[in-house]
Order: structure tokens, then sequence, then C-alpha cells
């Protein structure tokens, strides 16, 4: 006694081909990308907000926020000038009035597009983005550092480090699995929902 019995198997077929499509090395090394490219700018906005602006006199002629300002500079230099051209934290652009508040206001909400820019490397199964800030001074204050006595006198002490990179680092620990799960989410209901 035998029996025949006939089942639709286009919709595994086309599951198949997605499943082939989502292999596709091209289009999972983008999507690989795009997720270190938004830790790294959850990671700027983070240690943005959190790095601190010195506060000089107004007659010293010094600015602050150069330090600052060097997550999302190439050279030192150039924070520098951004620092002079934008004046201290809150300072307002030449551009317009909107304040060009750096950390808590344009540049926190525009890193996003700073980390587009950066270079993703790829190493094995591992991708890697470096986000380092070139002035000179940072590591300094990070970790902190000894001071310097005057006249040739030995250092007076020990300045604290702020360790703004390391705390934003470990929040960064706590949120990217989440983050991650959101895209992977997403990537996938692209695939499977593509008509």
């Amino acid at each position: 006694m035998g029996r025949n019995i006939k089942a639709d198997t286009s919709e595994l077929k086309e599951l198949r081909e997605r499943l082939e499509k989502l292999a596709n090395d091209a289009q999972v090394q983008q999507f690989c990308e795009s997720c270190s490219k938004k830790l790294a700018a959850l990671l700027l906005a983070k240690v943005i907000r959190r790095t601190p602006v010195g506060e000089y006199p107004e007659d010293s002629g010094k600015k602050g926020g150069t330090l600052r300002r060097g997550w999302t500079s190439m050279t030192a230099e150039m924070a520098a000038i951004k620092a002079e051209f934008l004046g201290g934290s809150g300072a307002t652009s030449k551009f317009g009035s909107q304040k060009a508040v750096y950390g808590t206001g344009a540049l926190a909400e525009n890193v996003s597009g700073f980390a587009q820019s950066l270079q993703v490397k790829k190493n094995a199964d591992t991708y890697t983005i470096t986000v380092q800030n070139p002035v000179e001074y940072a590591s300094y204050v990070e970790y902190g550092h000894r001071t310097r006595g005057k006249g040739g006198n030995p250092g007076t002490g020990w300045v604290p480090g702020k360790f703004f990179l390391t705390i934003s680092e470990e929040e960064l620990e706590h949120i990217a699995p989440r983050v991650l799960e959101k895209k992977l989410e997403a990537f996938l209901k692209e695939v499977f929902n593509e008509t």
C-alpha cells in the first residue's frame, strides 16, 4: 500500500536562496564593518562628553577644548586650530549662531558621520577600528602624571587621571551586545523580508 504525497517546495527553495545570499561574503563583511563603525560612533559620543576641557583666564590667550576636539581630528594641530577657531566648550561658531558644544551638542550628535570615515581593518575574523586622540598630552590627562617643581625643585605631586576613555570603553562593553543584537536582527529581517 502506498501513497503519493505532493509538497510545494517553492518556499524551501526561496529560503535556500536567501540563506545563500546571506552567506555572501561581501554582504557579511559590509554588515561587520557597519557594526564596527556603529560601536566606534558610540564610543566617540561617550568619550567626547567625558573628555575634560581646560579652563583658562581670559587674559591668558589660551582656549580650552583642544583635547576634546582631538577625538575628531587627524592631528593635534587640527585640534588646536578647531579650539582656536571655535573657542572653548560652548563657543559660538563663525558659521552662525548655533553653539558648537563639543561633547554635549553638535559634535556629540555628529560623531556617527565621523565614525563612518574611519577605516575598518579586517584580520581573519576580527574587525578593528582605531579610535585615537592625537593631542600629545591626552595620555597624561587619561592616566595622570607627576608635576614638575618650579626653579629646579623636585616635583610637587601627582595629578590623578580622569580615565575618560577607560570609563567610556567599559560602558561600551556593557551595551555592545544589545547594540549588535539589534543590528543583527535588522540585518536578518532585511535579508529574509526581501521579495
